[in-house]
């Protein structure tokens, strides 16, 4: 629970505090100092009766009543100082900063959970332990270095680890990005990011709380907590992006060697930061970026103008923004010649639109102006300027300035001369402006923000999905792997098209089922799971001696009872699938199907239940999505149906928990329609 007493204290005590500014003691006074706070400042230093210029108790019993203690000695002494600040001094927030907790064993551990006991059972507040600390507007409660300028204007910023909190400044504050809180929770012992996440959101006033939140966070601990405060921000108006480190096996290993943190699988991962509407980042450099974008005005449109006098970056940019998604569409005609008609000979209106290295700042005025105002195609601006010796570059950021608050699109400034025109890029900063120094972090900042979709609705799409008869079927079933006939029933009451098909054990059912489905027909092997790698899978079967034969083999075949014929069907083979997730619940997956699958690792995610719109976006968001819209003269998919389906099987699955692993590999899909035509599905009871 956040209270004003840790955002707002008119106290703080620093138990711990020091006169040497290479200890944390030290410098975590210095940094309150410098940031003026304006209450009571105590020390407790069992050495000293002033430290730093400020008054020192040698003990803590003789401390007036303080708001706030940031607590920086060994651990094994922390929870006695706890107590007495509890008990004895009316404190209601607590910092502490000291390590050898839940990350140092499990005498740590033990030590921690007594003390969040305490402070919880106080109704007090708990930031760490193994923390650097909290910046608020009331002080700099950290000791580290540099501690970011703060403005209303910044962004407010959650981190669970200390370290990359600091190395996130330094990222961001040569762009020009300003913070306006900042909380390094460490262990989370008694608070986490969901936590401050909680207090954004229930604090939140639109159009004077930071429009803009940064998140770094190693342990989703409660995954619906997340969801729901971080999808109420942004449907206030508020912006997210965070960075989940810890998705794979090592990078899980060393996050916990960190924190102590519990990981989720990146699929999971990525599904709820997709349902929240939250920026999922890589990096540092990245989450930075995409919070510079954010204090742009909103781009409304996949298709970007790049306005340079300099090629190779211009290439650069629109590769980046290319691969994404984004359009840079080619400019021709009218809108053609009146470009060219501003510039010197040699210069290029194409798209990007080049200026040569002679342009002028008049000339790069125009092109702006007319870009913005004449082309309603173009739905933002890029412009690439740096220093090459033939302009006055103060002119040309003061230029830009003026133009990225006047044009109606927005316009990103890519200023690249961050040593030769370093005195003119700070004053440009100093004016409120951020710069973005690398084009292609630009770029794929610019994808991830616009493929990123709106929070989620919470409704249930229902339309045509039986749920009784998907409760009795799964009521009705075995655990383990189900039936063919059993699956097919399933995706039928959720209405899913599947194959026609029929179960064969004998030649007999086997000539009669051919009858019902017709030539040309595939025929599997049921049991095994991985049928391919068993030779269990046979297509294209055009005669009844080709049917017998591939019949008699597959019957041979370890383990294999009976096989399943199926009508052929022809066009791209696509998957959908799902795994339950212990805390998130069901993830769906879709992409490529058949090999594909395995080969290409390229799946996109969603949390269930669906909307269209996550389905929609999950779709977009794959790398292969030129082979699913079509391409090269070959046919697509039904977009919109694909869309359906996995919505459909998002529904089944919100009322058939009991169903850990479903795997529709492959649908086949047409302009026309998709179809299942090979499914298993594992339920545990």
């Amino acid at each position: 629970m956040i209270n004003d007493q840790l955002i707002n204290p008119q106290s703080i005590v620093v138990v711990g505090g020091s006169d040497d500014l290479f200890k944390p003691g030290g410098k975590v006074l210095k940094n309150i100092l410098e940031s003026n706070f304006r209450g009571d400042l105590f020390v407790v230093n069992p050495n000293r009766d002033s430290v730093q210029g400020i008054k020192s108790f040698r003990n803590i019993n003789d401390i007036p009543d303080t708001d706030l203690a940031i607590i920086l000695i060994q651990a094994k002494y922390c929870k006695a100082a706890v107590e007495t600040l509890i008990n004895k001094k009316n404190t209601k927030a607590f910092i502490i900063i000291s390590a050898g907790f839940s990350e140092a064993g499990e005498e740590g551990k033990k030590i921690e959970k007594e003390i969040a006991e305490l402070i919880g059972n106080a109704g007090a507040c708990l930031i760490g332990p193994n923390c650097i600390g909290v910046i608020t507007s009331s002080y700099s409660g950290v000791f580290t270095t540099p501690v970011p300028k703060l403005s209303d204007r910044g962004c407010d910023f959650v981190s669970g680890s200390g370290a990359t909190a600091v190395f996130i400044f330094e990222s961001a504050m040569p762009k020009g990005l300003n913070f306006s809180s900042v909380f390094s929770v460490g262990n989370s012992a008694h608070t986490g990011v969901e936590d401050i996440l909680e207090y954004w959101d229930k604090t939140y006033i639109p159009g004077k709380s930071s429009p803009v939140k940064l998140i770094y966070v190693e342990s989703i601990q409660n995954p619906d907590k997340l969801l729901h405060h971080a999808s109420s921000l942004i449907s206030k108006g508020c912006r997210i992006a965070a960075i989940k480190a810890g998705i794979t096996e090592a990078g899980s290993r060393a996050a916990s060697s960190h924190t102590g943190a519990m990981v989720a699988s990146d699929s999971a991962v990525e599904a709820l930061f997709r349902k929240a509407g939250i920026v999922r980042c890589s990096g540092r450099e990245e989450l930075t970026t995409v919070a510079c974008v954010f204090f742009h005005k909103p781009l409304k449109g996949r298709n970007i103008a790049i306005i340079t006098h300099a090629g190779g970056p211009a290439v650069m940019l629109t590769d980046a923004l290319s691969s994404g998604g984004m359009n840079i569409p080619k400019i021709a005609g009218e809108h053609h010649e009146n470009l060219l008609s501003m510039m010197n000979p040699g210069a290029s209106a194409d798209n990007p639109i080049d200026l040569v290295a002679t342009a002028t700042n008049d000339q790069l005025n125009k092109v702006i102006e007319y870009v913005d105002k004449e082309i309603p195609d173009i739905e933002g601006m890029s412009v690439i300027f740096g220093n090459n010796g033939l302009n006055d570059i103060n002119e040309i950021y003061d230029l830009l300035h003026r133009k990225i608050r006047e044009c109606n699109k927005p316009l990103y400034p890519i200023l690249p001369s961050v040593t030769s025109s370093s005195k003119e890029l700070e004053h440009f900063l100093s004016l409120g402006n951020v710069s973005f120094p690398d084009e292609v972090v630009l770029g794929r900042a610019l994808t991830r923000i616009f493929n990123t979709p709106s929070p989620a609705e919470e409704n249930i799409f229902l339309e045509n999905i039986d749920v009784p008869l998907i409760r009795k079927i799964v009521d009705d079933a075995k655990p383990g792997y189900l039936e063919p006939e059993v699956i097919q029933k399933l995706l039928i009451a959720a209405s899913i098209p599947v194959v026609k098909e029929e179960v064969a054990s004998t030649k007999k059912e086997l000539l009669e089922a051919v009858k019902k489905t017709g030539y040309p027909v595939a025929l599997k092997v049921v049991g095994p799971v991985h049928k391919s790698d068993v030779g269990g899978v046979t297509l294209n079967i055009r005669s009844e001696k080709h049917l017998e034969a591939e019949f008699n083999r597959m019957m041979g075949i370890s383990d294999v009872k009976e096989v399943l014929i199926q009508q052929m069907l022809s066009g791209t083979e696509i998957f959908i699938g799902a795994k339950y997730e212990p805390r998130f619940g069901h993830i769906i997956l879709c992409g490529l199907g058949g090999i594909f699958v395995e080969v290409l690792g390229d799946v996109s995610s969603g949390l269930a239940p669906l909307t269209f719109s996550e389905a929609e976006s999950m779709i977009r968001s794959l790398r292969s999505y030129r082979i699913i819209h079509g391409t090269r003269g070959k046919e697509g998919i039904n977009e919109a149906r694909f869309a359906e389906i996995i919505v459909r099987l998002s529904s089944l699955l919100r009322y058939a928990t009991e169903i850990k692993e479903m795997d529709l590999n492959p649908l086949i899909g047409s302009l026309k329609e998709i179809t299942v035509v090979d499914a298993r599905i594992r339920i545990e009871k």
